[in-house]
């Protein structure tokens, strides 16, 4: 009990302090580290690519998909500072995108979200999920990226119509059973069953997926098209850096309608 006491107040603490009183310390500690792991591991890509490729991938996705999530509670935090000025947040801040409706799990920023000046804690839990989750499906993505490969071959004499057909083939399957995945992966890992399940389906799965179809299909025509094989996953990887964080402010929501859809729509 007593070591549990302890234990509250030096999170307590850690969580309390700020760079420039607007910056979390904890977060942007866990984010060097992150960044030191990945430019380690870049350093010997090809080395260690080269001897066991799936591995190097779950373990390149983990490092980014904890990144991607990282920097989501880093946002998050940091908004959660910012003054409130008279009317709620300007529309034109760029720290104002929504994300204090698209985060409100646990209600830290519910009720509480206009006592500004709080701490904002760093939810290592959801940072292991999303590790997890990179981890456990970079087999998968790696398996399809060399199918699309023997499937629509790119040659000197015919590159764009088979990189095109790849596109077309990668968001009409895998982009729906990749978004259906990481909300079904998530909210299992969260604790929940199988109505909490249709209830984040129901209320995530669609708009995500349009979302979606906005940015990958342009960085997948760069991807199959200009990138080779063993550098596209890593590509997709840094590129859904800034897509996962959005997943992660997306999954720990539970804003059913307006604020999510008007923005992302919009």
């Amino acid at each position: 009990m007593a070591w549990e006491t302890t234990r509250r107040r030096l999170v307590r603490k850690v969580n309390s302090k700020y760079i420039y009183g607007r910056i979390p310390l904890l977060h942007t500690v866990v984010l060097f580290i992150e960044v030191t792991l990945l430019a380690r591991l870049t350093t010997k890509f090809s080395v260690y690519y080269e001897d066991r490729p799936v591995m190097t991938m779950m373990i390149t996705n983990a490092i980014l998909g904890g990144m991607a999530d990282t920097v989501a509670q880093l946002i998050t935090a940091i908004n959660a500072r910012k003054p409130l000025k008279p009317g709620g947040l300007s529309k034109h801040d760029p720290l104002s995108i929504e994300l204090h409706e698209l985060d409100r799990k646990d209600g830290l920023l519910g009720k509480d979200f206009e006592k500004r000046g709080m701490a904002f804690p760093f939810d290592f839990e959801r940072l292991v999920r999303f590790m997890a989750y990179g981890f456990a499906i970079a087999p998968a993505q790696f398996k399809w990226f060399r199918w699309l490969e023997e499937l629509f071959p790119i040659t000197k004499e015919s590159a764009l119509v088979p990189a095109l057909k790849r596109v077309v083939c990668d968001q009409l399957l895998w982009a729906p059973l990749s978004v259906l995945a990481f909300f079904v992966f998530m909210t299992v890992t969260e604790g929940g069953g199988r109505r909490a399940i249709t209830a984040k389906l129901k209320d995530m799965y669609f708009r995500t997926l349009m979302t979606s179809y906005l940015i990958w299909p342009a960085v997948q025509i760069v991807n199959f098209r200009l990138m080779p094989i063993q550098l596209q996953l890593p590509f997709v990887s840094c590129v859904s850096i800034a897509w996962t964080a959005y997943l992660s402010l997306a999954n720990a929501s539970d804003v059913t309608d307006s604020a999510f859809g008007e923005h992302w729509a919009g």
